[in-house]
């Protein structure tokens, strides 16, 4: 038997991206996210509006994909809570986020220049994929409550550099899924593909009904399917 339920935020599982980005000027900027999936040789990146991170990519629409692994757990912890946004938007302030303009000195990460896109890539990340911008859309235009408060910008990969240890014996361009930990994110708690939580996440400080949607609401007007 199954029960209707209405939960604030269907983030089932994801991997987590360290999305880097370049500010207006010049430094880089890095967004922990994930909501984030992929079709080939492109990425689909869903992003807050106000974020710095968006702002970047309207302004200079390339960014490198890093993908942390499991282990990387508590350096992206470090970024929880931290915008390149100066002030602080409004709906981030009320969740508790604080300006960071050195994100890579905040979670003790390593900057290497990339081949071809102006921002860095992150060298403790085992996967890095440099990506230009190819278009973007508005995430729930349709509806007054939600328009122009997300972006969803599709990314065309460029270059991916992977960890030799995660590659398939003999086979230069074949990640080998058994070598390979991504980090997930599952409803603002850090997992991995194994057993159990890895560690608390800071996000899960954020109470998931601030994350609730006017959709959650729309839903309710859906007609049923006889």
């Amino acid at each position: 038997m199954h029960v209707r339920s209405e939960p604030p935020i269907l983030y089932f599982g994801t991997p987590v991206v360290l999305l880097t980005t370049t500010n207006p000027d010049g430094t880089p900027n890095i967004a922990p996210m994930s909501s984030a999936f992929w079709l080939g040789w492109r990425c689909m990146l869903g992003l807050g509006a106000l974020s710095q991170t968006a702002q970047n990519l309207l302004r200079d629409p390339q960014c490198v994909i890093n993908l942390p692994s499991d282990a990387q757990v508590d350096l992206v912890d470090r970024l929880a809570l931290t915008t390149g946004a100066e002030p602080v938007p409004a709906r981030k302030a009320q969740r508790g986020y604080r300006t960071v303009r050195d994100k890579f000195a905040a979670a003790g990460l390593t900057p290497e220049p990339s081949e071809t896109v102006r921002a860095p890539r992150i060298a403790e990340c085992p996967v890095q994929m440099e990506a230009v911008i190819e278009g973007r859309h508005g995430l729930g235009d349709d509806d007054a409550k939600l328009r122009g408060t997300c972006w969803v910008f599709e990314a065309r990969i460029q270059r991916v550099h992977v960890a030799p240890a995660l590659l398939a014996d003999g086979e230069p361009d074949r990640i080998d899924p058994d070598r390979w930990r991504p980090l997930i994110m599952s409803f603002q708690q850090f997992y991995g593909l194994r057993d159990g939580r890895l560690q608390r996440s800071t996000l899960a400080r954020i109470p998931e009904a601030m994350y609730r949607s006017p959709d959650v609401d729309r839903a309710r007007e859906a007609a049923t399917v006889a």
